[in-house]
């Protein structure tokens, strides 16, 4: 286990700590891994880096896509030293269709390998949630926020892509939502976190997207949405904030939350970033899994 502290990335916050965990079999990948999910007990979870995979050139090396041109037997070989670190097979993965809405699909084990393995039979979802161990929730990311959720007392679980788009529509609230709705979880109860994603001091937004959050979080003041200091008329959104202002209101408590500060961009040799590279990269993936 090694151990990897935000400093290593940029301002210490030891409350909220990564850890990147090389694979405890022959063949596994480094994951990021909450140490609050991890408490739980009842779920493994993690978030890729680059590192580990067989993909080359723009993909290199742990690309998750099969959509950007990679070839197709990498990424084959890339999930299934993925799924070594979960602990799972590559047949238990049931993939998003991610289009940065907030739908949300309850997942069973009819959904195996969807995705992946098989086709998907569904479309235009950003979220995934179940309550059947075993079957790995998976979502992907170059930039783009991932959000977990954990519910150690209905034991469910759930994974979502929260863009801004996704995020001005509150996809946390939808998650939640749908948790109620399908096993009847409460959101004092979850434990969730934000992941790493593009920070605020590289995601620079135009005016409209900016009035959009500004409307929508009229409380969050310029440390969610700040004029940028180096171009007229754009500004710095911090999607890490607002995500956190939409668990919160949700109901999630601020004890069982956890807000990364690794940023996607800033760290594009260890993390896919689309803003960073012009959009010549892979995917990183977020995985939740109940034991």
């Amino acid at each position: 286990m090694i151990r990897m502290e935000l400093q290593d990335f940029q301002k210490t916050d030891t409350n909220r700590i990564l850890e990147l965990e090389s694979g405890r079999f022959t063949g596994g990948v480094p994951l990021l891994k909450f140490p609050l999910l991890e408490q739980t007990g009842i779920v493994e979870h993690g978030f890729t880096t680059r590192a580990g995979g067989v993909s080359k050139g723009i993909f290199s090396t742990l690309n998750l896509s099969y959509t950007r041109g990679d070839e197709k037997a990498a990424v084959d070989e890339n999930f299934r030293r993925t799924a070594v670190s979960l602990h799972a097979q590559v047949s238990d993965f049931v993939l998003s269709d991610q289009t940065h809405t907030v739908h949300i699909r309850k997942v069973t084990g009819r959904d195996r390998g969807k995705g992946i393995c098989r086709d998907r039979d569904y479309h235009d979802i950003d979220g995934l949630i179940t309550d059947e161990p075993g079957i790995v929730l998976s979502a992907f990311f170059a930039d783009c926020v991932p959000l977990f959720f954990v519910d150690p007392v209905r034991r469910a679980a759930g994974i979502s892509h929260s863009g801004w788009r996704g995020t001005a529509a509150r996809m946390g609230l939808a998650t939640i939502k749908a948790m109620e709705e399908a096993y009847g979880s409460k959101p004092e109860d979850l434990v969730c976190a934000i992941g790493p994603s593009i920070c605020q001091s590289c995601y620079e937004v135009d005016a409209d997207v900016a009035r959009r959050f500004m409307e929508e979080f009229p409380d969050g003041g310029t440390a969610l949405c700040a004029p940028s200091l180096s171009v007229r008329g754009k500004y710095q959104l911090n999607l890490w904030k607002a995500n956190e202002i939409v668990l919160k209101e949700a109901g999630v408590l601020e004890k069982h939350l956890a807000v990364t500060n690794i940023c996607t961009c800033c760290n594009k040799d260890l993390l896919f970033s689309h803003r960073a590279s012009h959009g010549k990269r892979g995917n990183m993936g977020a995985f939740v899994k109940l034991k």
